[in-house]
């Protein structure tokens, strides 16, 4: 009897032993689940959730998924909350300055902002410059002068010579444009003000050279160097005239003013027009056409090419002497926050602005006409 007591003795242990390893096991199981966001309150596994899938997430949360079994036949319905598209690589952000990139393939963005191309100003480098803090450039010209004066006898009487003059005037003209930005631009994109404040500046630029060659002087514009040119009127021609000869002409008539001609402007086009020429041997008249690097002279007279010339002209002067600008303010970039309704419309203006003057002294020392005759 003793003995059967034993045996179950050991049996209910054995018991309690087996239920203390199942309640530790089950509890270690109860947690691991809990942690795992693979499976659902009702302790199904519901696969591998992606949480930047949207289509992923609206699954792992479907009671309708959740409840599926072997057994099922029939449809089940998943909603997607939030964004209604299409899950595909397709555009589903086209607009106005928006990327044509999606949410899930994001577009290739190529840093900064392509710019066009800035002409090469050049005008400047050959015009004589100065300082005023006059809003007006005064000057006078020597209109005539009768030289008599010639070899005379002891005691006779002196011939006269004559002298006329006029005042001329050179008003101080501003140049000025301004842009619009919001603030919340300049915080998000702080590139974009000095991006803007470079082409402002160009576009200032661009349009004194302008004014420089071509301003007609009406209202506030520069009275500018060709409308005050002499016409082309050759003292001499040359046989089987080219734009060479003609150049070489409009030279010597410049130089009869006895200033010297330190320039010669040109649109582009006719520069690579001239340094095309052939003889009639078909050979290139300059010796480093076209493989070398063209000297931009002729006539050992420096050539400006520019598109701010037109084609087919020339302008050829003593633009270090014979004319000058005078700058009374130059390139200024001002932000402001206080114009117009800029405070109430949380914006900000950018002024871009110069004042300068165009004063052309000599108009005899410019000579203008066609590069080829009529």
């Amino acid at each position: 009897m003793s003995q059967l007591a034993t045996q179950i003795g050991e049996i209910a242990t054995s018991i309690e032993n087996f239920k203390s390893e199942y309640g530790s096991r089950l509890h270690g199981i109860e947690q691991r689940i809990a942690r795992d966001p693979h499976y659902n309150d009702n302790d199904n596994y519901i696969g591998a959730a992606n949480d930047n899938n949207p289509l992923a997430a609206a699954i792992a949360a479907s009671d309708e998924i959740q409840d599926l079994t072997s057994s099922f036949r029939g449809k089940a319905v998943v909603k997607l909350a939030g964004e209604r598209a299409d899950i595909t690589s397709a555009n589903s952000t086209v607009g106005a300055g928006r990327s044509q990139g999606t949410s899930l393939v994001a577009g290739h963005r190529v840093p900064g902002i392509v710019e066009p191309y800035i002409r090469e100003l050049k005008i400047r480098d050959v015009i004589g410059s100065a300082r005023t803090t006059s809003n007006v450039v005064e000057f006078v010209r020597e209109t005539s002068f009768t030289n008599n004066a010639a070899p005379v006898a002891e005691t006779t009487l002196k011939p006269r010579s004559d002298l006329a003059f006029n005042m001329f005037s050179a008003p101080v003209r501003t140049l000025a444009h301004t842009f619009k930005i919001s603030r919340q631009m300049l915080d998000d994109a702080p590139a974009l003000a000095a991006y803007i404040g470079r082409r402002g500046t160009y576009g200032l630029k661009f349009v004194e050279e302008q004014q420089v060659l071509n301003g007609d002087g009406t209202g506030q514009n520069l009275l500018g160097i060709l409308p005050q040119a002499t016409a082309f009127d050759p003292e001499f021609t040359s046989a089987s005239e080219t734009s060479i000869d003609r150049i070489l002409q409009a030279i010597s008539q410049a130089e009869d003013s006895d200033i010297p001609v330190n320039a010669v402007v040109l649109n582009k086009r006719d520069w690579r027009k001239i340094t095309g020429i052939k003889d009639l041997g078909g050979n290139y008249l300059s010796e480093n056409s076209p493989f070398g690097l063209t000297d931009p002279r002729l006539w050992n007279v420096q050539i400006v090419a520019t598109n701010a010339m037109p084609v087919g002209s020339f302008l050829a002067g003593a633009f270090g002497e014979g004319a000058s600008i005078f700058d009374r303010l130059e390139t200024e970039v001002l932000l402001s926050t206080e114009n117009e309704d800029d405070f109430s419309t949380n914006r900000a203006t950018i002024r871009i602005e110069s004042r300068l003057a165009m004063a052309v002294f000599r108009p005899d020392a410019f000579i203008t006409g066609a590069l080829e005759a009529a």
